[in-house]
C-alpha cells in the first residue's frame, strides 16, 4: 500500500518526466523560434533595453543561429533608442523609455537598423521596462513592454512581472522569445 506522500511524489516525478519529454520532443523556445524562422526563410534582429542582450544571447546560444540572427542592439540609454533605432524623440521626452509605443518603435526600428541594404530584417523583437530595485519614473517595478514586428504587422505585450531584478529580466527574455514565436 502506498501512502499519499508517495503517490504525490510519483505523480510529481511523472509530471517532471512529461515536461522533460515535451521539451526534448519540441525543443526549447529559442530553438523553436529559429526553426520557424528557417521554415520561413526569415531573419531576426533584437533591440534590448531592460534585458541588456539576454534575448539575443538566448538565440545565439542555439547552434546554427547565424543563419537567421542578424544581430542585437542594446540601447540601454534613452538617447540611443532614438539615435540607433529611430524611436521618436518627442515620444521619449513625453513618456520616457518605458512605454508600449517605445517598444513598438524599437521593434520596427531594429528591423531597419539590422537589415541588409534596403532589405529589413524580417522580424524585430524589443524589450523595455523597469527591473528595479527602484523605479525612476513612478511606474511599478516589473513594468515590461515587449514588441514584435514582422512583415505582417507589429504587436506589443505589456506586463507587470513579479520578482527581483534578475527574475524580471529572465522572465521578460522568455516572454519576448515566446511572443515572437507566437507571432510567426
Amino acid at each position: 500500500m502506498t501512502s499519499r506522500r508517495e503517490a504525490r511524489a510519483a505523480a510529481a516525478a511523472a509530471d517532471d518526466l512529461e515536461s522533460t519529454l515535451v521539451v526534448d520532443r519540441h525543443g526549447a523556445d529559442p530553438e523553436r523560434l529559429l526553426q520557424r524562422l528557417g521554415e520561413l526563410g526569415w531573419t531576426v534582429g533584437v533591440a534590448e533595453s531592460l534585458t541588456g542582450g539576454m534575448v539575443v544571447a538566448a538565440l545565439v546560444a542555439v547552434p546554427g543561429a547565424s543563419a537567421h540572427v542578424r544581430g542585437g542592439v542594446v540601447a540601454y540609454a534613452t538617447d540611443l533608442k532614438h539615435a540607433l533605432l529611430g524611436v521618436d524623440a518627442a515620444l521619449l521626452e513625453m513618456h520616457g523609455p518605458v512605454h508600449p509605443e517605445v517598444a513598438r518603435q524599437m521593434a520596427e526600428g531594429v528591423r531597419i537598423a539590422l537589415g541588409r541594404g534596403a532589405t529589413r530584417a524580417d522580424v524585430g523583437i524589443s524589450t523595455t521596462g523597469i527591473a528595479g530595485p527602484d523605479s525612476p519614473d513612478g511606474q511599478p517595478v516589473g513594468t515590461v513592454h515587449i514588441g514584435v514586428s514582422t512583415p505582417l504587422g507589429t504587436r506589443v505585450e505589456s506586463l507587470v512581472l513579479a520578482g527581483g531584478r534578475d527574475e524580471i529580466r529572465s522572465e521578460a527574455t522568455r516572454r519576448a522569445i515566446r511572443l515572437a514565436l507566437d507571432a510567426l
